[in-house]
Formats: C-alpha cells, sequence, structure tokens
C-alpha cells in the first residue's frame, strides 16, 4: 500500500471510528447532536432517524474524514508532534461548531450548546485529530527512514 493510498484509508476509518463514538456519546446523553445530523442539508425523509439514516450517515463521515486527512497530509504531514493533531482536530471543532453550523438545522446555534455538548464535541475532535494527525505523521516519518536505508544499501559508501 502506498503512503498516499494509507492517508485515504486513514481518513476513512477514523471517520467511521470517531462518528461511531459520537454516536456513543449522544446514546449516553454526552452531547445534544445527534451525528446524522450531517444528513438534514442533503436529505429530505424519515429514513434520516432510523437505522439506514445512521449508516449512511457513519459512510459520509468517513468520506469527509477522507478529505480532512488530505487537508493534514497536504500541510502538516512533516510536523512530527500529537500536539498537532490536537490543535487540528480543535480547528476542525471550531469549524463545525461555529463556521458550518447555519448548514445544520437541527444543530442549535454555538452560544445555545449547553457545556457538556461543546466539551464532549472538542474532546471527540480532538481525539480525531490526533488519531489522523499521529497516524500520518508517524507513517511520514517512517517512509522516509526506509527510502534513506535503502538509498545507503544501493549506493555504500566506499
Amino acid at each position: 500500500m502506498t503512503f498516499f493510498q494509507m492517508v485515504l484509508v486513514t481518513g476513512f476509518a477514523g471517520g467511521i471510528i470517531w462518528s461511531l463514538v459520537a454516536y456513543l456519546c449522544f446514546s449516553f446523553h454526552f452531547t445534544a447532536i445527534e451525528p446524522n445530523v450531517l444528513l438534514e442539508p442533503f436529505t429530505v425523509g424519515s429514513w434520516r432517524k432510523m437505522w439506514i439514516g445512521k449508516i449512511v450517515s457513519i459512510l459520509a463521515y468517513g468520506l469527509f474524514s477522507t478529505g480532512c486527512a488530505l487537508v493534514y497530509y497536504l500541510f502538516f504531514k512533516k510536523l512530527k508532534s500529537m500536539w498537532v493533531g490536537a490543535i487540528y482536530g480543535l480547528c476542525l471543532c471550531a469549524a463545525v461548531l461555529i463556521v458550518l453550523n447555519p448548514i445544520f438545522p437541527g444543530m442549535k446555534p454555538f452560544l445555545k450548546l449547553d457545556a457538556n455538548t461543546i466539551i464532549t464535541c472538542c474532546c471527540i475532535y480532538i481525539l480525531y485529530g490526533v488519531f489522523i494527525g499521529y497516524s500520518i505523521s508517524f507513517e511520514y516519518e517512517r517512509s522516509r527512514v526506509f527510502k534513506r536505508k535503502l538509498e545507503r544499501q544501493s549506493n555504500p559508501l566506499p
């Protein structure tokens, strides 16, 4: 698997994993934002609230997450700190809760969200950012070391 393919798989897997965590948090009432709020601007019908809506929204998070992983790959792959991923996750959280909030009719405005919802969302996005960031940066560094090792083996010093 190439490094780029690994980035795509990591992004998709991260979206699936962390959207499942978000559903779990919603089920335990840690957050008031149901993860299938993602479907509201794009779909109509009551199927969004049923099991098929949950499956489609989890897959949609996987696809959107692939885009987020590509952005991280393009701009931050050389940064080796886990804090970069955490900050990236917080920036994504701010983008969703503040900037993109108006396109999600089922989500309250940011200032009307309760503290538990905001803290839970921030925690999920921080963990998501660390997952994406650390995976991509680690694999980038590992592939660089592997390439250097191959170059040394093919061009030994006299």
